[in-house]
């Protein structure tokens, strides 16, 4: 597969206030971390920055924390030509013209196809609930493609 001039977006969720080696190890090169919520860190969001630039949204155990007013609750982006929502809660992302719905909570890896768009699940890279442990997703895109998108194990 020819990734050349590809951008490398790494999901994340529930990290649960916890970045291991391991996971900061495979965010290095990043263009893009997507983080789903459940960060429970200033620290941990403040190094997550330090890597790349982060889209974010608070989780259910994020509301005593200050990641700054552009982390809400719901979040709608374009990066490399392909619209994002974002929510911890699947339930409670937003609806619309969409090419990849991002949500966590649940600590299970998922990949979905949903006709006009992909669900994406990283699991927790902290505190996984599956087998499969700690895990994150990573998507390469350029214009507007899906050229890869995977669950990685951790």
């Amino acid at each position: 597969m020819d990734l050349t001039g590809a951008k490398r977006i790494d999901i994340i969720s529930d990290t649960h206030g916890h970045l291991s080696e391991r996971l900061l190890a495979a965010l290095e090169g990043a263009d893009l971390i997507v983080h789903a919520g459940d960060i429970t860190s200033e620290s941990d969001f403040a190094e997550l920055e330090t890597i790349a630039p982060i889209k974010a949204v608070l989780g259910n155990n994020d509301w005593y924390y200050n990641y700054g007013p552009e982390v809400k609750k719901t979040s709608v982006f374009a990066y490399e030509g392909l619209r994002f929502a974002l929510s911890h809660y699947r339930e409670d992302l937003p609806q619309g013209s969409i090419d990849i719905a991002v949500c966590g909570h649940t600590h299970r890896p998922t990949i979905v196809p949903m006709g006009c768009f992909v669900l994406v699940n990283p699991g927790s890279p902290t505190y996984p609930r599956t087998d499969k442990g700690p895990t994150m997703a990573r998507l390469f895109a350029r214009d507007g493609e899906i050229l890869s998108l995977e669950i990685l194990q951790l």
